[in-house]
Formats: C-alpha cells, structure tokens, sequence
C-alpha cells in the first residue's frame, strides 16, 4: 500500500489500540491517498502536480472593488478615524493626480486647431453644394401654364 517496499507495515491489531489512533489515521489517509493516485494516474500529470497555483483566492471583495475597510467617522464624532482617513485619502489623491498629469501629458491635440478649422470649413462646403440644387428649385415659381388652386 505504501510506495516505499522497505517501510515497515504495522499489524491491524496495533493500530486499533487507543494510544495509536492518531497512526492508524495517518495510515488510512495514506492508503487513501495511493488509491487516489493510482486511479487517477493515466488523467493526472507531472507538470499538474508540481506546478503552482496561478489564482489569487480573496476572501472578500473589498479590494477588488478599492473600498474602504473598517470604521469611518463624520462630523468629527471620531477625530482620530478622520486624521487616519484623511490621511489614507491623501495618498490616493496624490496616486491620482499623478496618473491624471500622465493622461492630460498624453492627450495633446493630434490636429491644430487651423487644420480643424479648414477641414470643417471645406466639409461645410461640400454640404452646402449637396442642398444648393434643392433650394434653387425651390426658388423658382411655378410655371404659368399650372393653374395655382386657392
């Protein structure tokens, strides 16, 4: 039962007295655990039984979510909770103040505003062309031979 053939096996008999409970445990938990092995052995390789684990298991949302754990006062009914929160909050603050300064530092205008401005203006152009027929046809009056009905 054991994967060690030299390893000496204790007798049934041994193992159900009182003072070897916690041996005849580790026992059965063995012999368990080399059934398990060996009947899983063909599904079950190497690289699974030494590789770690790649999740991180939290116990509670708190920090995924970023909020705040603990106590929290207002109006200063526990000033030495709002010195440490504020103290907290100051550090998140300057966090993302600096991450802020990277985005507006990254977010400089690809297009001066000249360009924008003819590239609207054209555009504006271009659709004014499109409707101008419309509204010189629109202009003109009715021919004289349609009678107008009141």
């Amino acid at each position: 039962m054991s994967n060690k053939p030299n390893k000496v096996q204790l007798s049934k008999a041994i193992l159900q007295m009182k003072f070897m409970s916690r041996t005849k445990e580790k026992f059965d938990k063995e012999a368990d655990n080399a059934k398990g092995r060996a009947l899983y052995a063909s599904e079950i390789t190497d690289k699974m039984l030494n590789e770690a684990c790649k999740y991180v298991i939290e116990s509670s949302y708190v920090p995924c979510e970023d909020l705040i754990e603990g106590r929290i006062s207002f109006g200063g009914m526990n000033p030495e909770i709002e010195r440490i929160l504020e103290l907290e909050s100051g550090v998140q603050s300057a966090q993302r103040e600096r991450s802020e300064a990277i985005k507006n530092s990254k977010m400089q205008t690809d297009v001066p505003d000249a360009e924008m401005a003819q590239f609207y203006s054209s555009v504006m152009k271009t659709v004014h062309k499109k409707y101008d027929s419309n509204r010189k046809r629109l202009q003109h009056p009715l021919p004289l031979n349609i009678k107008r009905s009141k």
